[in-house]
């Protein structure tokens, strides 16, 4: 029974992505919807799965399979911005379609249930930083996180400027900001992992996503818990966490709690599987 529980999981991720999938190809009448969430929730279910097989580069597998989804056929096929200005982009237009559905499902209302997971296994900029060497934070935290708020502010007043200033063909220019604010988040990105000796240092200071996510993270249903009656307090969970999150803490208010990116590491190496 124990055996079967633990493949509940996926399954459960799976019906969620189904249900996602189904809802907006009815709603919307548009039958893209439903391969979009399908592959996307496939592919996180068989991340999970292979991690429940020990895989050692589960995660990695998923990062591929939705990043590079996302960034080549999203973005640079389909030609849809899905960085932040996308989103802006369809909010000024009051269309509630692609980066709009996206951040909705992605990083506005889904965190509440499964945190900041996107960061962990669909973001294309972290698929990239995460196979940089410095994957270990190998210097103390920074307090520099007020440069998200920077980017974040800068990202909507970009877009804003475009409308108030009746730009046309503003969907090429989206497009090719897409273009450019990518190569900027990594340029600045492994730029940054060098620098500070940790490859998630992007995420951490400069990402203006996280303004959505943090705070929905907070509450979310999915998380790391520590079983204290296992734990014998040897560190190594916080030692390997790409996120500075103090694990054993199970209240909301432990450190860097709404940083967690579910990547499993600290379960991983646990060694009294105590996670």
């Amino acid at each position: 029974m124990k055996d079967i529980n633990k493949y509940l999981h996926p399954l459960i991720i799976l019906i969620v992505f189904e249900a996602v999938a189904v809802t907006l190809w009815l709603t919307k009448d548009n039958l893209f919807y439903l391969f979009n969430f399908s592959y996307i929730g496939l592919s996180i279910s068989f991340g999970i799965f292979l991690f429940i097989k020990k895989y050692r580069h589960a995660r990695r597998i998923v990062q591929l399979l939705v990043g590079l989804y996302m960034l080549v056929f999203l973005g640079l096929i389909s030609r849809e911005n899905m960085q932040i200005e996308g989103f802006w982009y369809y909010l000024f237009t009051g269309v509630f379609e692609a980066a709009t559905i996206h951040y909705a499902v992605a990083k506005i209302f889904g965190p509440l249930v499964f945190g900041r997971g996107w960061c962990g296994y669909a973001c294309w900029t972290a698929m990239v930083l995460d196979f940089l060497p410095y994957k270990i934070p190998q210097q103390p935290r920074r307090k520099i996180g007020w440069i998200r708020y920077i980017t974040f502010v800068a990202s909507l007043i970009f877009v804003a400027a475009l409308f108030l200033a009746k730009v046309g063909n503003i969907e090429r220019i989206m497009f090719w900001a897409f273009i450019i604010g990518n190569i900027a988040y990594y340029g600045t990105g492994i730029a940054l992992a060098f620098a500070l000796k940790d490859n998630r240092a992007f995420c951490k200071y400069i990402c203006p996503i996280t303004v959505f996510l943090k705070p929905m993270s907070y509450f979310s249903l999915i998380r790391i818990k520590c079983k204290k009656d296992k734990c014998v307090d040897c560190g190594k969970c916080r030692r390997v966490c790409p996120m500075d999150v103090d694990v054993i803490d199970n209240s909301r208010k432990r450190k860097n709690g709404t940083e967690c990116i579910l990547c499993m590491e600290c379960i991983r190496n646990c060694p009294k599987d105590a996670l």
